[in-house]
This record gives C-alpha cells, structure tokens and sequence, in this order.
C-alpha cells in the first residue's frame, strides 16, 4: 500500500530505482509508457536485437528527446545485465533459452530480475529463483501478467484462511484451435493478415495465445509458483463466466468439474458451440475459495459474494489485466522491498509440446505457436519425459510422430545442450 511513497522517497534521496529492459516489444513498450509519470522510477538501459527499433518503440511511447538520450542501448542483453547504472533487470524478450541467459547473467552480477519471459520462467524457473536468493537478489514474476495476477489472489486467499479450490485465467478457446498454425490465425481475431502486419502483429505469438499454449504455460507458471495442481489430463477449458465460477471450478464430489482442490484452471469465453459465454472472463483471472466454517459460510452471503449452491464456495475476480502498464508494481517491489510479486518454487508441472500434424524424423520443430507442435499443460508425475515447449525449437525429429502425440525428449538431439540438460535435471527426466 505505500509503493509510490517508496519509490518517491528514493527520488528524494537521489536514488531512484534504475531499471533495465531487455526486449522493447508490445510488453517493454507498455512499461516504459508508463516510465516518464512514475517519481523513483528510471530506465537507464534498453537491450534489443534492433537498437533502433528500441529507440523507436520509446518515441512511439511518448518519451522526449531528452529521455531518449539520457538512456543507454544496446543489443546484449547479458550485457546490460552487466551494467552498473542498472539495480532491476526486466526479461522480455519471450525467447525461453535467451531468457535463462539473461536471468543468470544478472543473477551473477548481483541484480534483481523480473522474469516476463514465463517460456523461460516455467521450463526451470525454481532453478532460477533458487540462484537469486543464494545470490541474495529478488527473482520476481511480472505483475500485470496474468501468472503473478494470480499468485497474489492465491496469497490473499491463504493468508485469509479459505482453502484455494481453484486459481486461474480466462481466454477464448475451442478445441479446434489446437490446429490453428500462423497461416490461419487472423480469422479467429477477425483480422485479415494485411491488417495485422500493419498493427506490427506477430502471427506466431498470437498464435500461441489461441492454440492453448500460452494458457498452458501460465497455468503451469501460476501452480509452479503456488503449489497447486495441474488437471492430469491437461487443461479442460470449461466454459465459464464469472456468475458461475464458484458453480463450476469446485470438486466433481460436490457437483463442479474439477477432479480436486487447489487446481490450476483456464476458463473459455466461448461454449463449445462458439456462442459467447454470459459475462466472460476472456481478459481477467479469478479464485475461488472454500469456506472453513459455517460462519464465514454465512459471511459470504452477507456481504454479497458469488456462490455456489452450497453456499460454501465463493468466487473473486478481477476483469481485466493491463500487462506491461502494471510492470512497475514489480520492478518497485524487487528494489524497494526486496519481495517478489510472485516466484517459481517447485515444479509442479511442465508444458509439453503435441504434434499438430502428422511430423517426419529430420522435421525441425518451430515452437511455440507454430507450425509443428502446441503445448499441453501436464503435472509432472504424468510428464517427466515429455518434450517440453520451450525445448521445441529449431530441434529436429529423431522419429516419425503421430498427430495428437505428445514428443518425448529424446524425440530430437540435445547433446551438450546446457538449458536441456538443466531441464533434464530440474524435472529428473
């Protein structure tokens, strides 16, 4: 509740958070729209593959001249990690191996990290996190995003004493968008591909947010980071709006969809038929919670809450989520309070990567929201030897692979490859 005072205070005193961004897409650009009103806030250094683009992307995000030339960019994002006129190093660049370089390289050098990058967060985030604090520096999920969103809903709701029945997000899915590659994307935003190029859309990572990919990896980030549990046979997706949420993500055993408590869930904003769900949670995220007693039973009902039938379990949710324009909560948080706004802890699960055709041994993986493979969130016990997503990229096929089959790790070669074999041990695969 006193972040902005903190953060003021440390412009006061001439030692305003420094912050360096590494990857000036859609996320980067939000955060740093926000950076010129926020007093104890500075971003000192900017790493992109294209300086220019950075350069551009801060203009286009309202910053002056003055700003512009007061900032430091460069292309090497382990660089930046490097420097000494940056305390907070925030990951955002999606690439899951460069974000594990990045992390460590900033670990090593004593920083702070906000990983937006959850590809890399989910594939050996507890390793991650591990080296921060033996490091003594904050490893931090990036509030905004939907993972940390979550994680602080599952904090209120355990350190109110209600059992945590379900935790998770909302999105637009059917079971056909499994197949969905880039080529065909657009028609599922209502966009024509001449429209999106010119929006500077990426027909990939949208993609991955239609094909069940990205859901599965915050889902999977969000129980690594809370200790719950991920559906044994992946994702279902129900749909559901936010009148029934306490209706239906409760235990099958007292009449809701899900196998048990403490799970990790998505919900659709479409029913299977394609109509629209009443009051749909596309945008936001959502606990539900169990009553302990009668009484707080009884509370709920006083003071308003959505509940199910029994009374007993109760819904909270948030609509909407402005991603990289809440950014700052983290950063802030890292510095100021050395506290994340939510951390890997365990791996509870991992996402592994499922032939969306028929693949041929020699085929190269493009991962994902590609072409090739989509990813499947699965609890680890079911999972150990899986492919996971972030490992399927530019990898070939050692065997033929069947539509609908989940690949193995030694379905592609990863001889002397360090992150594959930091996975292989992280997962005891």
């Amino acid at each position: 509740m006193n972040l902005a005072r903190l953060a003021a205070e440390a412009e006061e005193r001439g030692q305003p958070v420094r912050a360096g961004l590494i990857g000036a897409g859609k996320f980067g650009s939000m955060f740093l729209s926000q950076v010129p009103t926020i007093r104890g806030l500075h971003v000192t250094a900017i790493a992109d593959l294209d300086p220019d683009r950075a350069r551009t992307a801060c203009r286009a995000t309202g910053w002056d001249d003055a700003r512009i030339a007061a900032t430091a960019f460069v292309e090497d994002g382990a660089a930046l990690a490097a420097r000494d006129d940056v305390d907070v190093v925030i990951e955002a660049t999606g690439n899951p191996r460069a974000g594990i370089v990045h992390a460590r390289a900033a670990i090593a050098a004593g920083k702070h990290v906000v990983m937006v990058n959850v590809e890399a967060d989910v594939l050996v985030g507890p390793v991650l996190a591990a080296e921060a604090e033996a490091a003594g520096v904050v490893y931090s999920m990036a509030y905004g995003d939907q993972p940390a969103l979550v994680a602080e809903m599952v904090d209120w709701a355990r350190a109110t004493g209600f059992e945590v029945a379900a935790a998770g997000k909302g999105t637009k899915y059917l079971p056909g968008y499994h197949d969905v590659t880039p080529d065909d994307v657009w028609a599922h935003y209502g966009l024509t591909a001449e429209e999106a190029a010119r929006a500077g859309m990426n027909p990939q990572m949208f993609n991955s947010f239609l094909d069940g990919t990205k859901s599965a990896i915050e889902m999977v980030a969000i129980a690594n980071a809370c200790g719950l549990n991920v559906p044994s046979a992946g994702l279902a997706f129900p749909p559901c709006g936010v009148d029934d949420l306490a209706h239906v993500l409760r235990p099958r055993e007292v009449g809701g969809q899900l196998e048990g408590r403490g799970i990790a869930e998505t919900v659709s904003s479409l029913e299977r038929d394609g109509r629209p769900v009443f009051r749909d949670l596309r945008w936001g995220v959502y606990v539900v919670i169990e009553a302990p007693n009668d009484y707080a039973a009884a509370c709920f009902a006083q003071y308003g809450l959505p509940t199910d039938a029994t009374g007993r379990f109760a819904s909270m949710y948030k609509p909407f989520h402005l991603i990289g324009l809440e950014l700052s909560v983290s950063v802030l948080s890292a510095a100021l309070r050395r506290e994340s706004t939510g951390r890997a802890r365990e791996m509870r699960g991992t996402v592994a990567a499922v032939a969306k055709r028929d693949l041929k041994a020699g085929e190269v993986l493009d991962g994902e929201g590609g072409y090739t493979v989509w990813g499947k969130a699965l609890p680890l016990s079911a999972a150990r030897n899986a492919l996971p997503i972030g490992l399927a990229h530019g990898v070939a096929l050692t065997r033929d692979v069947a539509r609908g089959e989940v690949l193995r790790m030694d379905d592609a070669a990863f001889e002397g490859d360090a992150v594959a074999a930091m996975y292989g041990g992280l997962v005891g695969a």
